[in-house]
């Protein structure tokens, strides 16, 4: 069984920082592009940030150079730190991962998912 437990998230003020973790834990073999996704009320689930085992990255053009995505391989962990926030980042925050939680197999687990609210 394969879990992922995020943490970080809260209320701020616009132009503030919050910094969000989630740590993969379970029989996992090896993990690929872990990535960041959001829901807004109303909106449909969006991607805001990915990082490969190597340490690629991507991000949502709305908060490149607001967010940076980092992680541990060795603690099966990605963080996103979100920088000079904005109401409209408003959202419950998921991260994503895909496992190979046995020799071949792979599944794609979510995390429970953290809220974020920006508002003064």
């Amino acid at each position: 069984q394969v879990q992922l437990v995020e943490s970080g998230g809260g209320l701020v003020q616009p132009g503030g920082s919050l910094r969000l973790s989630c740590v993969a834990s379970g029989s996992i073999l090896s993990i690929g592009i872990m990535g960041w996704y959001r829901q807004a009320p109303g909106k449909q689930r969006e991607l805001v940030a990915s990082i490969g085992s190597g340490g690629s990255t991507s991000y949502l053009h709305s908060v490149n150079g607001r967010f940076i995505v980092s992680r541990d391989n060795f603690k099966n962990l990605v963080a996103l730190q979100m920088n000079n926030l904005k109401p409209d980042d408003t959202a419950v925050y998921y991260c994503n991962a895909p496992v190979e939680y046995s020799p071949g197999h792979w599944y794609d687990f979510w995390g429970q998912g953290t809220q974020v609210t920006v508002s003064s």
